[in-house]
């Protein structure tokens, strides 16, 4: 469950990004945004 939480943040610090980064660099932004989405899917995956 640990993992999860920490999955969790993690993808919420990637969409921060991924929202910091849209008008000076969208290949990066694109790039955290398929992270995030990956964080949120392996955290919902670890959840039992």
């Amino acid at each position: 469950m640990t993992i999860a939480v920490l999955l969790f943040a993690l993808a919420g610090f990637l969409i921060g990004g991924a929202i910091a980064f849209w008008k000076t660099n969208r290949p990066a932004s694109g790039a955290l945004g398929v992270a995030a989405i990956l964080a949120v899917a392996g955290a919902l995956l670890w959840m039992p």
